[in-house]
Order: structure tokens, then sequence, then C-alpha cells
């Protein structure tokens, strides 16, 4: 949309307020708010934000040694096409914003830039990524200073389906009405745990709608009395929540899906193999952009089917990279790859951008995955792992961050300034948990996320 037609689209629902949102390096969704009467013009100029928001911790504080502080200034500056009438939110309007400096360059820690960085390396080489994150989370209730799930349902159960039936029907309604497609809805493994996937999308346009997403799912569950919690192990003895990253390629050119060869006995083509093997070579820094928070290693325990190994499979969901098997309706179009290791307390353009560096570097070095894993590697010998070149995930964030810092691959795309904060983020984030109980770690993702 232009300006001009979000303002009229803007006034003719009676939007009052307008938000212009952004996720930062600790992976929390903020932002600021405009009236209509100064939506043209905040469009054209942008909100002022100051840089020390980037160096900011999930917790609320400064890294030690951070870049940025008090001192200097950039700009919130929203993308017009992704402008949304909030159904939740009477008289309110939501759009994601870029961040621009004072003299309108994109900003070197612009976690959307990044991505978008992404995505013309991706278009040097003629290829074109498309991207969804299938999101798990829990619906609980507010008990005595804790949370206690919506009910005790079993996986895909239909009384899960009953039980939350009115909750899900406004998601469902709510992120339509935004402009994303649902999939699939189900109850999942936990006790109040639910699925709900929508439609894959260009790879920028995927992490606005996760962004989107997060609002909604918080949002509306509020509406009804309830707490949704995204975090990836809000419940220290229950199933963890994840945020895997399905991902095709396509031709730019031409348009075919290039993950699929009909030639290929497994479907997979040469490219998707290769693709597979630079996720795989980087993963254990890649953790510390999917999976970004000390609350995510709690989940990635092996046969949890959260995957724990750097292992792939066709339809193995104990496997980092899971091959699904294709629709009836669409063979070709529907072929895709699901990292399985991510999950909703990542940024989701740090985090889809490196998996796109990832996948891209696998392809330039033309590397092999070897052959799919057809069990659980978990339940393989050590020397069975070793021989197969499957290794353990870092079990730490600050393991995997360390591998990150090693990673000159991730390191360069994210480019030193953004590279730098985010370490300095996450390594403060990990220090800060370190210093206090199992209690408090759950209870802060469990409301951030």
């Amino acid at each position: 949309m232009t300006p001009d037609e979000v303002v009229a689209l803007a006034r003719s629902q009676d939007v009052q307020l307008v938000r212009f949102l952004y996720c930062d390096n600790g992976g929390v969704i903020r932002g600021k708010s405009t009236h209509v009467d100064q939506l043209a013009r905040r469009i054209e100029s942008g909100i002022g934000l100051v840089t020390g928001m980037m160096s900011m911790t999930s917790l609320d504080f400064l890294a030690p040694d951070a870049t940025f502080g008090p001192v200097g200034e950039v700009r919130l500056v929203p993308d017009p096409d992704t402008f949304a009438v909030l159904p939740y939110a009477p008289r309110s309007g939501q759009m994601v914003a870029s961040m621009l400096t004072v003299d309108r360059q994109p900003w070197d820690l612009d976690p959307r830039w990044f991505l978008g960085r992404m995505v013309d390396r991706a278009a040097g080489h003629d290829l074109r990524f498309e991207a969804a994150f299938e999101n798990e989370f829990y619906l609980a209730r507010a008990v005595d200073g804790g949370f206690e799930p919506v009910d005790r349902s079993l996986c895909f159960s239909g009384i899960g389906m009953d039980s939350t039936e009115e909750v899900v029907q406004d998601i469902v309604a709510a992120l339509t009405a935004q402009g994303m497609t649902v999939e699939l809805s189900h109850p999942e493994l936990g006790p109040g745990q639910q699925e709900l996937s929508i439609r894959h999308a260009p790879a920028v346009r995927a992490a606005d709608e996760q962004v989107a997403y997060r609002q909604t799912i918080r949002a509306v569950a509020a509406q009804h009395g309830l707490v949704a919690t995204l975090a990836p192990k809000p419940f220290a003895n229950q199933a963890g929540s994840g945020a895997h990253v399905h991902f095709s390629i396509w031709d730019a050119t031409d348009g075919a899906n290039r993950i699929a060869d009909a030639d290929k006995p497994d479907g997979l083509s040469d490219l998707a193999r290769q693709a597979i093997g630079g996720v795989l070579d980087h993963l254990p820094a890649l953790l510390a952009l999917t999976t970004p928070s000390v609350n995510s290693f709690r989940r990635l325990q092996p046969h949890f089917w959260s995957s724990a190994y750097t292992a792939w499979g066709l339809e193995n969901r104990e496997a980092a990279v899971r091959v699904p098997t294709r629709y009836w309706d669409n063979p070709t179009g529907s072929a895709n790859l699901e990292v399985k290791p991510s999950d909703a307390s990542a940024n989701p353009y740090i985090a889809l951008g490196g998996v796109i560096a990832a996948a891209l570097d696998g392809i330039d070095r033309g590397l092999d995955p070897g052959q799919p894993v057809d069990s659980d590697p978990g339940n393989l010998s050590d020397d069975e792992r070793a021989a197969r070149g499957i290794a353990r995930y870092p079990t730490t964030a600050q393991e995997a961050l360390d591998e990150l810092e090693r990673d000159e691959v991730l390191v360069a795309a994210l480019g030193p300034a953004l590279a730098r904060e985010y370490l300095l983020v996450r390594r403060a984030e990990a220090a800060a948990y370190a210093e206090q109980d199992e209690a408090f770690e759950l209870s802060q993702h469990f409301f951030k996320y």
C-alpha cells in the first residue's frame, strides 16, 4: 500500500493509534505508537528510537560493554505493506518497522535489514527463499503467582479441541483478519499446548508475520482471561514449544521449486541436499540465532522430538533437519525443509537470516550432508554417530554463543556491528540467568515470549 492508502484505511476503520513494531536482540517485540493525525508524516520521517534499545537485554538492562546507550538515535520507519487493523485492539493499527539512521541509511543493527541482505544474497544466486514459522504455544491461567495449563488434554485430543474452542476460533479469526492464512490447528503434546500454523511467505514477510503472530496469540488469549506463552520451555516437566522454520528455495527466474527433483529416489534435488549440508555444518553456531535463550536449551534434549543432534532425515522428528513428505495435491510445490531447533525466543529476522546464510554457504561449497538418518540419532552409539558425523548440540546458550563467535560465515553475514551487539546482549542474559534459580528463569521467559 502507499502511505496515503494506509492513512485512508486507518481513518476508514476509526483507527486512532498505529503501532510501529520491531524485534530486538533479546527476541522481545517492542515499538512505539503514533496518532492517526500524525501517521502520514511518521511514515515518511519515522519515530525516534534511542540506539541503546538494541543493546538492551530481555531483562531490560543494558548489556555490559554495550556499544550503545542513552546517546544517539535512529528512526523506526514502517513498511506500509505490513499495515493491519488490529481486530483484538479497538481503534489500533500496526506496522512492522525498519531502523534507519538519521541520514536515511539502513542501520547496521537492524535485524530486518540483515534478513533483507540475505534475501538479496539469495537473489544473486537466482534463488528466492520462502518460509513459515510453525509455532507451538501454551494456554494457561494465572494462579497463586504462577501459571497452570488451561486443560489436561492429550496430543491431538478432541477434548483439547473442545476445551479451547472459543479462544482458538478467535485467534484464527484475528490472524485471518490481518492477512495471514491459517493452515492447521490442533492440541499438542503438553496439557494446554496448541499448535497453529500459517502459510509460507517470502522470507521478510514470513518474519513480519511471526511478529504479528506472537502479538496476536497473546492478545487474544488475554481477552479470554488466559495467558498464552510461546516460551521454549514454560513448564519444566512438560513438553517444550518450538517455532520450527520451514523453508523452500525457488528459482527466481522460472518460479520452480528447487528443493524437489522427481528424478531422485528421495525426490530431493542436489541443491536441497547442499542446503541441508550447510545448515548442519553451521548448526552448533546457528542455535545461538534460532534457539538463543537460556530457556531454549531445556527443550533441546534427546528423545523429546525437538532434536538434539546434527542429523537430518526423511520424516524424522528427532532430526535437526526434517524433510517432510509432500502433499498429494501439489507434490512439487509442497516440497520444503524443516529446521526443528528453532523457537519463539528468537528474533525471527535473525533466525531466518541465519538459516538462509547457512543454506547458501552449503550451496556455494557443494556440501554433502551424507545419508539421512532413519532412526532416533539418540539411540545410536557414540561410535555410530561419530562415523556419520553426527554431534550433540551445545547444551547451554553460552556454549552456542561461543560457537557463533567462532563461525566466520555467520558472523560475516550478520556484519560486525550486529554480531558484536547480539553476542553482548545474549551473553549478558545468560550470565544474569546463571545467578538466578529455575523458577525465575521459567517465569521470566513465560511472560516475555
